[in-house]
């Protein structure tokens, strides 16, 4: 099984991220992930945009799967920002996290959430807290 399988299958029991709404971890390294969400009626508002919740959780899930996928180090989210820029124009979004800092007890990650067709969706800010040390 290859490291990418791995992590998708320890992945498989966020079960709100990966099995409610669909997430999809298309590529994980130490430090950074890419995951998707192919949009649906569920991820909706009455604006017929994707829901502010559905893009948080893309967001979210995506630095966690970049703190945790190749680490043996639990970090959860302590404090998550996000500013939402756009509303999605196309069918898929597209999240990229990246780890700026990882410290003894904490970490910074930030993700960028984008569509298939380049608007740029939403910018977080994951301040992550390491509980095993």
């Amino acid at each position: 099984m290859s490291a990418l399988e791995e992590i998708r299958s320890r992945f498989q029991n966020d079960h709100f991220a990966t099995g409610a709404t669909g997430i999809v971890i298309d590529s994980a390294e130490p430090g950074k992930a890419v995951c998707s969400l192919v949009l649906e009626e569920r991820h909706m508002n009455e604006n017929n945009v994707p829901m502010g919740g559905a893009v948080f959780t893309l967001a979210d899930f995506v630095c966690a799967v970049a703190a945790n996928g190749y680490s043996e180090k639990k970090t959860v989210s302590q404090n998550v920002s996000i500013t939402f820029l756009a509303p999605a124009k196309g069918k898929r979004l597209i999240a990229e996290a990246s780890c700026l800092r990882a410290g003894r007890t904490t970490a910074l990650y930030t993700a960028d959430v984008k569509d298939e067709l380049g608007t740029y969706v939403a910018h977080a800010i994951v301040n992550g807290y390491i509980i095993n040390q």
